[in-house]
């Protein structure tokens, strides 16, 4: 099993990538509101608030979507989410990850 994680700066494609989701196979998902780091040093740090500049254009919010997958669909799901997201490359898209994982408990079964 592998674990999926993606830190979504496009929050319009959060509805995209969920129903892409469930259309390869993939039935579960937890949706975390977060920010950067960046944003709250800029916003939240008085000493870094001269810093601003340096994150314009950056959003503010972005979402984190971890998903337990299975090993062979990590390929598909990471294909998946470039589709829609774009270049990850690019700033302002997202970072995504996957990690192994030696253990899981409590999935539902698939039918």
């Amino acid at each position: 099993m592998k674990l999926v994680v993606l830190i979504l700066n496009k929050v319009e494609k959060l509805e995209e990538i969920l129903e892409g989701f469930i259309e390869v196979g993939v039935s579960g998902a937890t949706i975390i509101d977060s920010i950067g780091m960046g944003h709250v040093l800029a916003e939240e740090v008085p000493i870094f608030a001269g810093l601003r500049f340096m994150f314009a254009g950056a959003r503010p919010h972005n979402k984190t979507i971890i998903s337990v997958i299975k090993e062979e669909k990590e390929k598909e799901v990471i294909n998946l989410i470039k589709k829609i997201i774009g270049d990850l490359n690019q700033p302002g898209t997202g970072i995504i990850f996957t990690l192994q994982l030696d253990q899981v408990e409590g999935l539902k079964p698939e039918i």
